[in-house]
């Protein structure tokens, strides 16, 4: 047998077996993808200003140094975390002295990337993603590198039908190319939590994406990552759709004490937290006062995802 027959027969048992990880363990999706925009912000709350950085390659040395932390601590393992979120800076870096990729599957925790390039202005109630020029090469330099999915964001402000559409069309139509590209995509159409027709968003999200889910193939399902919705177990009917391989739910600027509350009440949903995982973790600790912390946020996290 050829050597490449022989990786290709390797790669689809990887495959099948991350397919069989995400389908049926029981866990959460890390979100740890912050970008140039939140990455700032998710360092303050870690404890480094950004007056101890001046340029955007210090900055993301920091943001690598608290992935890495979190990732290789014990209580970071499959028991709990069935998948990562990475930003394509974290891809091209190290988890102790291994490729990211690599090192995640090797405890059994399946690997997204994050494929968009941030928002644009608001447009009819809505910010749409930005062009991704780049989308057939990234989207075979993931597959190649052992990830499992991408992840596409963009966010919905206001109840306005053709904004609404807008998103969602060009989330599926992105989806449809992660597909082809031998991906699962996670699509990300999330919802203001401080919009103030909340609800009705969801109603209308919900009802557009049972729309278009009728064209996606069950033999190749999408994911989804929506906004905890006011009406608890509103999207249940998402969470068991044949085209559906799982939903998760982001934390979209909630507390931790308040994503993990609104997880529990949606029974199907898992979480895909970045603020609310790392919340109360700080530069600073101990290496046990770090793994108390990340293993106590952990554990709320997995036993809301459980439900």
């Amino acid at each position: 047998m050829e050597v490449a027959e022989l990786d290709l027969i390797k790669k689809q048992e990887r495959r099948n077996q991350q397919l069989a990880t995400v389908k049926y363990n029981l866990g959460f999706i890390a979100a740890l993808d912050q970008s140039g925009g939140s990455t700032p912000g998710a360092l303050k709350r870690y404890g480094i200003s950004e007056s101890e950085y001046t340029n955007q390659d210090q900055m993301f040395d920091h943001i690598h140094e608290m992935r890495e932390r979190i990732v290789t601590d014990p209580a970071f393992t499959d028991e709990r975390v069935l998948g990562t979120i990475l930003f394509r800076q974290t891809a091209d870096r190290q988890f102790d002295g291994e490729d990211p990729v690599k090192y995640l599957w090797d405890k059994g925790i399946v690997s997204f990337l994050k494929i968009d390039n941030g928002l644009e202005e608001e447009t009819n109630g809505v910010q749409l993603m930005k062009s991704i020029p780049d989308l057939n090469q990234t989207l075979a330099w993931a597959e190649d590198r052992g990830f499992f999915g991408t992840k596409e964001r963009s966010v919905i402000k206001a109840n306005n039908p053709d904004g609404i559409a807008a998103v969602l069309d060009q989330q599926f139509e992105l989806a449809r190319q992660v597909l082809v590209a031998g991906l699962v995509p996670i699509l990300e159409p999330e919802v203001d939590i401080n919009a103030p027709d909340k609800a009705d968003i969801e109603i209308a999200l919900k009802q557009g994406l049972l729309e278009r889910l009728e064209k996606i193939d069950p033999a190749t399902p999408v994911m989804l990552k929506l906004t905890p919705p006011n009406k608890d177990n509103l999207y249940r009917e998402l969470t068991e759709h044949p085209s559906v391989l799982r939903v998760a739910a982001l934390s979209g600027g909630y507390s931790h004490e308040e994503s993990v509350r609104q997880l529990a009440l949606n029974m199907g949903l898992i979480a895909s937290f970045s603020r609310a995982l790392t919340e109360g973790l700080n530069v600073n600790q101990t290496n046990d006062e770090f793994h108390k912390a990340l293993d106590e946020s952990i554990e709320s996290i997995y036993q809301a995802s459980i439900t």
